[in-house]
């Protein structure tokens, strides 16, 4: 992962709602959930979380699907792995007791 990317996930991170839309999305894995779902669960106007929707999908965050008449958001896992991964990447020195 370029630290570019690294720089542009994290700042999509970095707002209060988007981390919790994220949190959210996380616990419903695979399955995700419509837009209207993450606003009634987080009591956050639809125009406000298109908003910080759009961010997270740039940042590669979120992917969205049209299933009929809503479009369901599921968080782009193998994008978190490799931010983690990136993140982890020198650990501790080297010191393999020392991870976690």
């Amino acid at each position: 992962m370029k630290i570019e990317d690294v720089i542009i996930t994290l700042k999509a991170l970095s707002q209060e709602t988007r981390l919790e839309v994220m949190r959210l999305l996380v616990r419903h894995g695979s399955e995700g959930l419509s837009a209207g779902s993450i606003a009634d669960s987080l009591i956050v106007n639809q125009t406000t979380l298109s908003r910080h929707l759009a961010q997270m999908e740039a940042a590669g965050l979120v992917s969205r699907e049209r299933q009929a008449q809503q479009i369901i958001y599921r968080v782009n896992f193998s994008m978190m792995q490799a931010l983690m991964g990136y993140l982890m990447e020198d650990c501790c020195a080297g010191d393999q007791r020392a991870r976690p």
